[in-house]
């Protein structure tokens, strides 16, 4: 067992310097909701379809690690995907997540994250963010959790443009979650994030996504995604909106 989780953070960090499906992560939805301490994980794939640019199909796989003890939760994250739109293809779709969480209170955790990414449908060549901040449990009851994130962040970009336009700015990435468990095999989850800039309000990103993942077996869940952004001031030729739909597995570990 420890030789395989070797080898899904080996995967992990293997990945490390490609790129995402979405300019904005929902680390959220990848959280694992357990009580007991220790190691955890899941991995899936999805069948997509999106509106970006251009209609865009799509196929992906993800692979998820997490590490929790009384006070310190560690996530590592990585997704790889290939598309394939406009009679183009598309094969560097991977990003990584590294995020810690350090419980203060019942009420409090301060959150620590790191992220590298990259989009050719989005026209991102590189995207690194590094920030940190508190998040609050507002409901904790074993149906309904809420949570409020209070993030600074900072964020390097460098756009697929000719010729080459890299930007440096401090951003908020506020995020508000709800989990909504209604039966033992249902669970449904609901975050939407808000990023301006700290000396330009007018210049953000909203990303919202709903999922939900019906349990089939102990392990196995069918899933739904559906994930809506909009950017103020995107990559010149890129829609100020763009959505994405998938459905796919989760086998969780």
């Amino acid at each position: 067992m420890m030789h395989f989780f070797r080898v899904v953070l080996l995967l992990l960090l293997a990945i490390a310097g490609t790129n995402a499906n979405a300019q904005i992560v929902n680390v959220e939805s990848r959280r694992i909701q357990t009580d007991t301490t220790g190691w955890a994980g899941s991995f899936g794939g999805n069948i997509n379809l999106a509106k970006n640019v251009d209609k865009v199909f799509s196929a992906s796989a993800f692979a998820h690690l997490q590490y929790k003890n009384s006070k310190n939760l560690y996530l590592f994250l990585g997704d790889y995907s290939f598309l394939k739109g406009a009679k183009k293809k598309y094969t560097d779709n991977t990003f990584f997540h590294l995020r810690y969480n350090r419980k203060i209170s019942n009420l409090l955790r301060w959150e620590i994250f790191t992220q590298l990414q990259t989009n050719k449908i989005t026209k991102i060549g590189n995207r690194f963010l590094a920030g940190m901040g508190p998040r609050f449990k507002l409901s904790g009851s074993g149906m309904l959790q809420v949570y409020l994130g209070v993030l600074a962040m900072y964020e390097y970009e460098k756009e697929l443009t000719e010729p080459p336009v890299s930007h440096h700015h401090i951003r908020n990435s506020s995020y508000l979650s709800f989990t909504l468990k209604p039966t033992a095999t249902l669970e449904i989850i609901s975050t939407t994030f808000y990023q301006p800039r700290l000396n330009k309000w007018g210049d953000f990103r909203i990303l919202n996504q709903e999922s939900a993942n019906l349990a089939i077996t102990q392990k196995l869940s069918a899933t739904i995604n559906w994930n809506y952004l909009y950017d103020h001031f995107p990559v010149a030729g890129v829609p100020k909106s763009n959505y994405t739909l998938s459905t796919g597995f989760r086998y969780a570990f």
